[in-house]
């Protein structure tokens, strides 16, 4: 069994103020998704700064709205309030795509830009911010894994006393280093249109599907199906069948 290091989630404060590794793992994904979309030199410096903040703000909304949509319910049924308690945690990944794609709607409608073009361009840099986010969710102690004798298990400080998978750890290898490895080296030959997108919401989805076979469900969310599903993979198959579409519909080389 590993130790878990119970790193303080607080990285500074100031008086009152409090400055939390999650909000600034943040920073970093955006600050390293624009560095990486910026030195292909397919945008102007006006357009990469509007992408950032549409980009940002379909994370935010989307990620909280999808929270609240997808797990969230019995908690907002309890308290209409509850969408706005950011600061209690929450976000979701698939609620997150889903506002990044109507920014990205945006951003290709104002600039006269093929949406997948713009798609192609983005995804390859996404998996370095969902690797923060992961990161951010290690050191914050929370989406730990389901109980396990294996060594590397470890005891999460709100997760009882048994040692279990580190499946934050376990999505910031898949979602984040192999996907961004995969990504980046399959971008690297020129792709029909949508191929890049494509591949990302398969490997994305083939990667969440994996690791919540070792990641606790949600409390109030549990199994679906009989008890052989959970959220997370449910919300993932679309993803599949999108993904693959793309990769293989028949389009002309751009």
């Amino acid at each position: 069994m590993l130790a878990y290091p119970n790193i303080n989630p607080v990285a500074l404060q100031i008086g009152p103020l409090a400055i939390h590794w999650y909000g600034l793992l943040y920073l970093v994904a955006f600050a390293g998704a624009y560095f990486l979309i910026d030195r292909k030199k397919q945008l102007n410096r006006q357009q990469m700064d509007d992408l950032l903040f549409y980009v940002a703000v379909g994370v935010i909304l989307g990620g909280r709205l999808g929270y609240v949509l997808f797990y969230g319910l019995p908690y907002l049924k309890a308290d209409p309030l509850f969408l706005f308690k950011v600061w209690e945690g929450g976000m979701s990944f698939h609620g997150g795509l889903i506002g990044v794609c109507v920014g990205l709607m945006y951003f290709a409608h104002r600039y006269d830009k093929k949406l997948l073009w713009i798609g192609d361009l983005v995804a390859p840099a996404v998996p370095f911010g969902l690797a923060m986010g992961r990161l951010g969710n290690y050191i914050n102690g929370e989406l730990w894994g389901r109980v396990t004798t294996l060594p590397w298990g470890m005891v999460f400080p709100h997760a009882g006393a048994l040692p279990r998978h580190p499946s934050s750890l376990y999505e910031l290898a898949l979602e984040g280093v192999l996907l961004f490895t995969v990504l980046n080296c399959y971008a690297k030959k020129p792709r029909k249109l949508g191929q890049i997108s494509g591949l990302f919401l398969l490997g994305y989805a083939l990667c969440r599907i994996i690791v919540e076979l070792f990641r606790e469900p949600d409390s109030q969310m549990g199994f679906f199906l009989g008890g052989y599903f959970t959220m997370g993979q449910l919300l993932s198959i679309p993803m599949i069948l999108v993904g693959l579409y793309l990769i293989f519909r028949k389009t002309v080389q751009e």
